[in-house]
């Protein structure tokens, strides 16, 4: 069956840098928008960032610009998101989907497990 599966978070210093991982099984990615999401305790659920089908123009919220990377590996089927520069205020589960929107997701589709990264000193 159609699933998505987030992997790759971990417990890093501020300044260091991991790679996320969304691997899709049943269904292809290819041509598909795919969106990484995070929710800390007691926030809101955030958009983070979103691939567009054509993987142009991709979406980064503010806070997360010039430091965060979306791309596609359609040979693994998979989205990464590459996040450098790891701030304190980065530490969340991450979340990824085939929406750029949390809204819709929320009220259409569904949440998987999420991956916990955890910025701290």
């Amino acid at each position: 069956q159609a699933e998505l599966v987030e992997s790759g978070g971990g417990l890093v210093q501020p300044g260091g840098s991991l790679r996320l991982s969304c691997a899709a099984s049943g269904f292809s990615l290819d041509g598909r928008v795919v969106g990484w999401f995070r929710q800390a305790p007691g926030r809101e659920r955030e958009d983070v960032a979103c691939l567009a089908g054509t993987d142009g123009n991709p979406y980064y919220l503010d806070s997360v610009k010039g430091r965060f990377t979306i791309s596609r590996d359609s040979a693994k089927n998979t989205v990464y998101l590459q996040m450098n520069n790891l701030k304190p205020d980065d530490t969340a589960v991450y979340y990824c989907a085939t929406h750029c929107s949390s809204a819709y997701v929320t009220a259409f589709g569904s949440w998987g497990q999420g991956t916990q990264v955890t910025v701290s000193s």
